[in-house]
C-alpha cells in the first residue's frame, strides 16, 4: 500500500508499506541541521519521524482517547 508521510516541517514523502511512521536518518534537507523535530538521542544518529498523513501525533491520539473523543 502506497502512503503519504509527512515530517514535522511539513514535507512530505511517499512510501509503501503498513507503517504508520519512519524514521528519516539522511538529514538531507537544507533545514535540517535546526529543525525544531530534529530528535538526537545519546549515543545515537540523529533522525527526523515522519506519520503518515493525516494521522495524529501519537500523544495526541492519547490525549483524546483519555478525554473519551473519538
Amino acid at each position: 500500500m502506497t502512503q503519504t508521510f509527512v515530517a514535522g516541517c511539513g514535507r512530505t514523502a511517499t512510501r509503501d508499506g503498513d507503517d504508520h511512521e519512519y524514521a528519516y536518518l539522511d538529514l538531507a534537507f537544507p533545514e535540517c541541521p535546526t529543525c525544531p523535530f530534529r530528535l538526537e538521542p545519546e549515543g545515537a544518529a540523529a533522525f527526523c519521524i515522519w506519520r503518515v498523513e493525516g494521522d495524529d501525533p501519537p500523544l495526541q491520539a492519547a490525549l483524546k482517547q483519555a478525554l473519551g473523543e473519538p
